[in-house]
């Protein structure tokens, strides 16, 4: 059976995203054409411009598909409120490695050109950015509830939780001594060992 019109749109689409992804990672959103992206992704020039009309919406969709993955990752691991906290946090830190290893270009992209953006879409980026430190927030209170009697000290563990994976793309090497997994647990373990001492 001939695979449908809408499938292959997808995949071209797709192919596009990942190729611009991977030049935005490696030379910056200035510094990568569309002429660039479609020898990238081996494909013509018009037909990009077929599905996209400029450049900044490419970078759009390469930052969006990615901040959407981690949100359903981080709904998929939450909804479950029978599960512990802290189980619900270990699993939420391996969710969120696995997906920055597994879409490294995008993430780094997502850190270093959000601003390259129009303000909506910006907006909208930021949004579901914020909506992912307030679950790990509600996390962290749940399993340490004195946070919430220090002004801006559960809001303070979410960032410093996400600063301990966010920027791993940096140094991380997935195939080195330490795996993705491992390290989020590193992770977890030095959030949880410093949420009481945040509370007093």
């Amino acid at each position: 059976m001939a695979r449908t019109q809408a499938t292959e749109y997808d995949e071209r689409k797709q192919a596009i995203v990942d190729a611009a992804a991977a030049l935005f990672a490696a030379d910056g959103f200035a510094g990568a054409s569309v002429a660039d992206i479609a020898k990238r992704g081996k494909i013509s020039k018009s037909l990009v411009y077929h599905y996209y009309q400029a450049k900044e919406d490419i970078l759009y969709d390469v930052m969006i598909s990615h901040v959407r993955a981690l949100e359903v990752a981080a709904d998929e691991v939450t909804s479950d409120a029978s599960v512990p906290p802290a189980r619900r946090l270990r699993e939420l830190a391996h969710r969120f490695m696995a997906l920055y290893v597994g879409a490294a270009d995008r993430h780094k992209v997502l850190l270093n050109d959000l601003n390259r953006l129009p303000k909506a879409r910006r907006a909208e980026i930021v949004k579901v950015q914020r909506r992912l430190i307030e679950t790990v927030q509600k996390l962290l209170v749940e399993i340490e509830p004195a946070l919430k009697r220090k002004a801006g000290a559960s809001f303070a563990a979410s960032m410093l939780f996400f600063g301990t994976i966010n920027w791993t793309h940096t140094w991380f090497d997935p195939k080195g001594v330490v795996s993705a997994g491992a390290l989020a647990e590193m992770a977890v373990d030095l959030t949880l060992g410093g949420l009481a001492k945040a509370a007093e």
